[in-house]
């Protein structure tokens, strides 16, 4: 069996950071995906898929991404249900992201700092490498995003 998912889209809102009465971090976002097609007007559809994203993971994410920022997300759908205070049974997809890839820079005195994006991974209980420096850069998981990695800039890049 396979449940994978792999989305590229830009954040709708700021990743929201909770914690579980245990402490674990958990953030969520909508990630605005794009169809591949037109509709007979010409027009692109989007697609508001929710994220899930647990542990040091979520925590990279809430300080470094913020509205509009484009990213990578790899992870599994999950389908799961509840009861509202009224009494009806809700159904809720969503994707429990393993790995986010920042795809772009952040904006000046937007989210996030550094050079470059970091990668954020690890899936919950797992123990996947929780986050990097810029391309090239390495990185510890503790290190912030583009403290000593190399600075680059924008025609230093070959594509």
């Amino acid at each position: 069996m396979l449940n994978r998912v792999v989305l590229i889209g830009r954040l709708t809102r700021d990743p929201e950071l909770r914690y579980t009465p245990s402490g674990v971090p958990v953030a969520g976002f909508t990630l605005a995906v794009d169809r591949p097609f037109t509709n007979q007007q010409g027009e692109r559809g989007t697609d508001f898929v929710p994220i899930v994203v647990w542990r040091k993971q979520a925590e990279t994410c809430a300080n470094y991404l913020g509205k509009g920022r484009l990213v990578a997300v790899d992870g599994r759908l999950q389908i799961r249900s509840y009861d509202t205070p009224d009494g009806q049974r809700r159904r809720v997809a969503e994707v429990v992201a393993d790995s986010v890839r920042f795809l772009d820079r952040p904006r000046e005195g937007g989210a996030g700092g550094g050079a470059g994006g970091p990668v954020a991974g690890g899936a919950p209980g797992g123990g996947g490498p929780a986050a990097g420096g810029a391309p090239g850069g390495g990185g510890e998981a503790d290190e912030t995003p583009g403290e000593g990695a190399p600075d680059f800039r924008d025609d230093d890049v070959p594509f």
